[in-house]
């Protein structure tokens, strides 16, 4: 589990980046946040975090003079200022990736795993698993095929993941389709029959049952609700 921090004068973007690890069950925890430079020292220098999200403009000290007293860590700079300027000094610095506010999912995601890889857990073999789940989600994956890659019986492989991730590997795989199910079904308003296809569900009830236990709504619902028409393709049944 990566250990992170937010340093931020805005509560809300701490809102938005616990949601955003949250949407995509990044193994992530979040161990402080602080609105100043000096808070923001005081927590590093605490919690010894692997990974911090950096505001550049804030009291006290800026993300600047954070990044020069405590360059052991990794930083992600968040920034309402497009400048050249400002990203070559955090560059130089260290800083592994700047977004810019508002931050937007696909970005966010993306720095992440630029600045930590997999690296999530203690173990190689489980964040080579979440590399291998979040690249091949829309295929079937199955235990026997993950013990020929990753050299490991099958019982060891799950006794491995459910000691690291705290879920078993296919409960794992079902949230991350279920939550690029939701994507597709909002950004890019694909048919509900498309969109199990696109996430790896050959059977439209198989992927109803799923959305429906992970999210508390049928595909439908989901989408009524967020404003999105979708077609349904009539299927009725599993709505039911």
């Amino acid at each position: 589990m990566i250990r992170a921090i937010i340093v931020d004068d805005e509560p809300a973007v701490a809102g938005i980046i616990s949601h955003f690890i949250q949407r995509e069950h990044l193994p992530v925890e979040i161990v402080g946040k602080a609105e100043d430079g000096a808070q923001a020292l005081k927590l590093i220098r605490e919690k010894k975090p692997q990974l911090v999200f950096l505001d550049i403009q804030m009291p006290v000290l800026n993300g600047f003079d954070v990044m020069k007293a405590a360059p052991e860590s990794g930083y992600i700079i968040i920034t309402a200022y497009e400048s050249f300027e400002y990203a070559q000094q955090a560059l130089r610095l260290g800083a592994s990736d700047i977004l810019l506010k508002p931050l937007e999912y696909k970005q966010f995601l993306q720095a992440i795993t630029r600045t930590v890889g997999w690296n999530f857990t203690g173990n190689g073999t489980v964040n080579s698993i979440l590399e291998y789940i979040h690249d091949h989600y829309a295929e079937k994956i199955e235990l026997n095929q993950l013990s020929q890659l990753f050299y490991a019986t099958p019982s060891h492989i799950s006794r491995l993941f459910k000691k690291y991730m705290d879920v078993n590997i296919v409960t794992y795989i079902h949230k991350v389709r279920i939550e690029k199910a939701q994507e597709l079904l909002l950004e890019r308003k694909c048919s509900i029959k498309e969109t199990a296809e696109m996430v790896g569900y050959e059977s439209l009830n198989n992927f109803y049952k799923y959305f429906k236990q992970y999210t508390d709504k049928t595909p439908a619902a989901f989408c009524q609700e967020q404003g999105v028409e979708v077609e349904n393709f009539g299927h009725q049944a599993a709505e039911q």
